[in-house]
């Protein structure tokens, strides 16, 4: 009885042996190579930033390399305790076939991403209008794009919503127009409003003189004279001329008499 429990000591003696070294010797590899797989993702990065390649390509190719390496690593330590990972690859293979039937639209989300990068509707720093959003572009990565509105808020919109509707890229040419419409009352005088409409536009230095800023009368409305003025200006100066526009009409209206007709109801009492 001695020598059987002997025995059998001696061999969990030996499997423990030998698996604590597989398991230790797995978890080296899993923490080192996590580690590896970082510096080599953040090495490709600055290479990729120093070649002056795209800020959008840069973000999603270091997602995708450090899936990929991760992947590796995780297959490396699971060989190093002993598992088939051959075996493992397939199981892994008809998972992940079972899993993408099941979350078809996170994989229509990574295929948006492709999309995306190829035609570059937009990049990092863009503002845009996209997927029910509209703000800053701050990332791109596998299944979402992300944008911050201008009140400092982060919408998460997934890429396939992005890529299925209409985008406005408000940042991919150098300049853009300000329009504005802006009423006078009928007895005001119309060349006098005309003539402040132009000079607040030539007056002011973010306003660009070519293409040259036009005022026209557009409408003749209800209870105002309607005019329309359009400014080109430089992208990123577009909302500080639009805002110090409608100021400046305003106090200059006011300083000239020219009256901003607002919608009035006329009510009649039947006695």
């Amino acid at each position: 009885m001695e020598i059987e429990l002997s025995k059998y000591s001696d061999t969990a003696i030996t499997y423990s042996s030998e698996y604590s070294i597989k398991i230790i010797a797995a978890i080296l590899i899993f923490i080192i190579g996590k580690w590896a797989v970082k510096k080599i993702t953040s090495f490709t990065k600055k290479m990729m930033i120093k070649a002056n390649i795209d800020t959008t390509l840069v973000e999603f190719a270091e997602s995708l390399i450090y899936f990929v390496l991760l992947l590796m690593v995780v297959l490396a330590s699971l060989n190093a305790l002993g598992i088939n990972t051959t075996s493992f690859l397939a199981v892994f293979g008809a998972a992940s076939l079972a899993i993408g039937l099941a979350l078809q639209g996170s994989l229509a989300n990574v295929g948006a991403a492709v999309l995306i990068i190829i035609f570059r509707p937009f990049k990092v720093g863009d503002f845009v209008e996209a997927g029910g959003a509209t703000g800053t572009v701050e990332d791109v990565n596998l299944f979402s794009t992300i944008i911050a509105p201008l009140d400092n808020r982060t919408v998460i919109v997934p890429n396939a919503a992005v890529i299925s509707g209409n985008i406005t890229n408000y940042s991919k040419k150098p300049e853009r127009r300000v329009d504005h419409v802006f009423g006078i009352g009928y007895g005001d005088d119309l060349k006098l409003a005309k003539e402040t409409l132009m000079e607040i536009m030539a007056n002011n230095p973010k306003v660009l003189t070519d293409p040259a800023p036009f005022v026209a009368v557009s409408e003749l409305g209800e209870s105002s004279v309607n005019f329309t003025t359009r400014s080109w200006v430089n992208t990123a100066d577009y909302w500080d001329v639009y805002f110090s526009q409608i100021e400046a009409v305003k106090l200059a209206f006011d300083e000239k008499g020219i009256s901003i007709p607002f919608p009035q109801m006329d009510v009649h009492l039947n006695k």
